[in-house]
């Protein structure tokens, strides 16, 4: 029997470091359906706050699930969140409504249309959210000791796909965009099995994105590696961004193709550590407008089972 989607992300750490406390929590949106909140975890006091004389980036982080399940501080996340707060980054982590929970999502020929309509509407309203929680770290953001400037999105599965799509409206002055600060941009996208669902054929940027580190197997069977894409409808996968949108317009990005791997990689935080670190060092803080396009079979990352579509939405 296969493992659920949870269990198989759980699994991606193998061992957990006991519970970790938020240093604050915060209300910063009401919904008609729910509160949303965010845990802000701060840097360790003596983590070095700085590369090469530039300070690091506070990393906004969406959590998975399918839409449908999920917590901005899932047990399974912690050990990502500490390190990188040892690394001397400040963590956010924040709710966003989960648009298909208790839908019935079915992907057959007679209802994929419906079901890549419902799965566009509930990553619009999680960019909703994100946009909210964006607005809500601007209006405390000494309090929270922010850099509006200094901000990479970050997300899993499909926090992952929002806060590609999230950075996608950022670019194009989406109505959505109207809450945010006059001028905000992200300074990087980190996406771990992500993709844009469009129902305008291929994304496009009127404007240059920020660096994007994309991480995907290319096994994946519940976010396409490459694309699923019915007329002007679509999920645009890592691979299709990065050699149909991002490579074609000389924008910059780091894509990590992880050979044979499934979902798992929406997981793997802990594992591919070593190539966020270079992302965030050398296009976050530095600028240096490197491009990575790389196929890996690390023997030291664990595959899992396969899960896909009919396994998350039973």
């Amino acid at each position: 029997m296969k493992r659920s989607f949870l269990t198989l992300l759980l699994a991606c750490f193998c061992i957990l470091a006991g519970a970790q406390e938020a240093d604050g929590t915060y209300f910063f949106a009401q919904r008609d359906t729910c509160n949303l909140f965010m845990d802000v975890y701060n840097p360790s006091r003596q983590s070095e706050r700085t590369f090469q004389g530039k300070a690091k980036p506070t990393i906004l982080f969406v959590f998975g699930g399918g839409f449908i399940m999920g917590r901005r501080s899932d047990p399974y996340y912690l050990p990502w969140f500490r390190h990188l707060n040892q690394n001397g980054y400040r963590v956010i982590t924040i709710d966003y409504r989960l648009g298909l929970k208790g839908l019935r999502m079915r992907f057959d020929l007679f209802h994929l249309i419906e079901s890549a309509e419902l799965t566009k509407k509930a990553v619009d309203i999680g960019v909703e959210d994100v946009f909210a929680a964006v607005r809500y770290i601007a209006d405390n953001a000494e309090t929270l000791e922010v850099d509006m400037d200094n901000i990479v999105i970050a997300g899993s599965s499909a926090g992952a796909m929002i806060s590609l799509s999230s950075e996608w409206e950022v670019c194009n002055g989406s109505e959505r965009t109207a809450v945010l600060p006059e001028g905000f941009r992200f300074a990087g996208v980190m996406s771990f099995a992500g993709a844009i669902m469009s129902t305008s054929g291929v994304p496009a940027y009127a404007t240059e994105p920020c660096p994007q580190l994309l991480i995907h197997g290319t096994a994946d069977g519940a976010v396409a590696y490459n694309k699923l894409s019915f007329g002007k409808r679509g999920m645009f996968g890592s691979a299709f961004l990065t050699d149909n949108v991002l490579k074609k317009n000389g924008y910059v990005f780091h894509m990590y193709r992880f050979r044979d791997h499934t979902h798992d990689m929406a997981g793997h935080m802990m594992a591919t550590w070593p190539l966020q670190k270079e992302f965030l060092e050398q296009d976050v803080i530095l600028g240096n407008r490197m491009t990575v396009d790389a196929t890996i079979d690390d023997p030291n990352v664990p595959k899992l089972e396969s899960v896909d579509l009919s396994d998350i939405y039973k």
